[in-house]
């Protein structure tokens, strides 16, 4: 997908690929360039873990947030083509097989950094190659990946050498070719260090740039500490470490109950995701409520009878019936059977804290 630039490129100038986020540190670094008449395209890569535009447009609490994408939007702002590149595929491996391990939760941010320069030097439609990448990275910023001796690392790992500028913290960093050939002055490029977000902020006044995403707010699944909890625990129980994209989508989204090894619950927590797992209804048994409002739940893997019951109370918890003294609940089998049980609210005391995945 590829947002139209407002201006040709012309043959005669530098090439750059900004990688575009959507958050501010890309959007001001590929500024910085672009202001010093270097032709600059962005690219953004979908893993299929970013946050925005997935719960955001289910979620009822999230309705008065704007829905838009923010690299889409970026590349708007900044007047540059996009091209917004799939790699759910190719992430994979980056995600489950990190050379350089993961951060604080399931985040391999080291490793996501280097494929992303790497495919950010391939990705060229025109075909004749960029001359140099831009990304927005500022040293010290992040613990696993912004590090003084992680830097070095992402240009020799990714293959761009020297071909790679951090405008934002290129005066805390040596020369690189784009500097020493004069592509760009180094005199008009930064030195910022930290994780004080305050000059990136006041640069973006500077620039004119008053509505942008939330700095620091971060963009990826996995290092959400609930969410890497539910994908260890789905490569738990099914006794490999693998997913699909429907299992990314799907952690996502509900409760996620697992009150024994072999089964687990999704309940919709609102009219939103009931509908979004309706989506999901003849992949997995899943259940209804009929005397009381209530949730979708969907049931993943393989539950018995006594499963169902269980099930079926948990769902009649989360409805409005929940303080009930029965509660009827629809059992929808893949067979396309239709079952009713009639069944007690589980209590909050029955609900075993260790069933909640990822809580």
């Amino acid at each position: 997908m590829t947002a139209q630039p407002q201006s040709q490129t012309s043959p005669t100038r530098k090439r750059a690929a900004a990688l575009i986020s959507g958050g501010l540190d890309s959007m001001l670094a590929a500024k910085v360039v672009l202001d010093q008449g270097v032709d600059v395209e962005g690219v953004n890569f979908f893993t299929g873990f970013c946050v925005e535009g997935h719960t955001h447009a289910i979620r009822r609490k999230d309705r008065s947030r704007e829905k838009r994408n923010n690299a889409l939007w970026v590349a708007e702002q900044l007047g540059i083509k996009l091209h917004i590149v799939d790699v759910i595929d190719e992430y994979k491996e980056i995600v489950l097989n990190p050379k350089h391990g993961y951060g604080a939760n399931l985040n391999p941010c080291l490793d996501c950094k280097i494929f992303m320069v790497n495919k950010a030097l391939v990705t060229d439609v025109l075909g004749r190659g960029y001359d140099f990448v831009i990304t927005g990275e500022v040293v010290g910023q992040r613990p696993k990946s912004q590090r003084a001796d992680t830097m070095p690392l992402i240009a020799q790992e990714s293959g761009a050498g020297d071909r790679l500028l951090r405008p934002l913290c290129a005066h805390n960093l040596p020369p690189t070719l784009p500097e020493r050939e004069g592509w760009v002055d180094r005199a008009k490029l930064y030195g910022f260090h930290g994780r004080d977000r305050k000059p990136q902020m006041a640069l973006a006044h500077s620039f004119g740039f008053t509505d942008y995403a939330q700095p620091a707010g971060g963009c990826c699944f996995l290092t959400d500490e609930s969410y890497a909890g539910k994908l260890a625990d789905l490569w738990s129980s099914r006794g490999v470490r693998d997913y699909d994209f429907d299992d990314i989508m799907l952690l996502k989204v509900g409760r996620h109950i697992r009150p024994a090894s072999h089964y687990k619950l999704i309940v919709g927590r609102e009219e939103g995701e009931n509908n979004f797992l309706a989506g999901y209804r003849k992949r997995f048994v899943h259940l209804t409520t009929l005397s009381h409002t209530g949730p979708l739940t969907l049931v993943d893997g393989a539950p018995d009878t006594d499963d169902l019951i269980l099930s079926a109370r948990i769902t009649a918890r989360y409805s409005q019936g929940r303080n009930a003294d029965e509660v009827s609940v629809e059992v929808h089998h893949l067979s396309g059977a239709v079952e009713e049980l009639r069944v007690t609210p589980l209590s909050p005391t029955e609900l075993e804290p260790a069933w909640q995945v990822g809580a």
